[in-house]
């Protein structure tokens, strides 16, 4: 990561077929980025993820899943199967990443810098579980975070509060 990240849109990450997947392509769009993983006690929470996915899609709103394995070993599938799982289990059409590290010498930078931006509530820029959200403004700023167990239907001021920013 250099100095010359300035926005979350700086970023280009990889898509769960490997391919390049630049955030710029959402400039002008509010993000929700959470770590994801099918195995976890909170994995219900991608149905209502996509449920604020379509709800809000027309209003600018993008939802993008970032499968991660290192809490708990929770996620094992592979790319494929994660894509396939989340959609047949959970209704999940919202793009989904290739899987990450979000913590660590091999963290995303993605994630390293959305952690930097919004410590976590130990003060501690770092993810602490699966499900970990991150609220990001059409100007590619990190506007607010959400813990694990804050369920999805709870950040829907949070998120019209964000699309209404222009």
């Amino acid at each position: 990561m250099t100095a010359a990240v300035a926005t979350a849109f700086d970023f280009t990450v990889s898509g769960a077929d490997g391919s390049p997947y630049p955030l710029r392509d959402h400039a002008g769009q509010v993000l929700l980025i959470v770590n994801t993983a099918t195995q976890c006690g909170f994995t219900p929470q991608l149905k209502a993820l996509e449920q604020l996915a379509s709800t809000y899609a027309d209003d600018g709103l993008v939802v993008l899943g970032f499968p991660c394995n290192q809490f708990r070993a929770q996620e094992p599938l592979n790319d494929g199967a994660i894509a396939a799982f989340c959609a047949l289990h959970y209704g999940v059409s919202f793009p989904l990443m290739a899987k990450i590290d979000v913590n660590g010498a091999h963290a995303d930078p993605l994630f390293r810098w959305l952690c930097l931006q919004k410590r976590s509530w130990l003060g501690l820029p770092r993810v602490h579980w699966n499900f970990t959200k991150f609220l990001v403004s059409r100007s590619g700023q990190v506007v607010a975070r959400f813990a694990p167990m804050t369920r999805p239907e709870k950040l829907t001021s949070a998120i019209e509060a964000a699309l209404a920013m222009r």
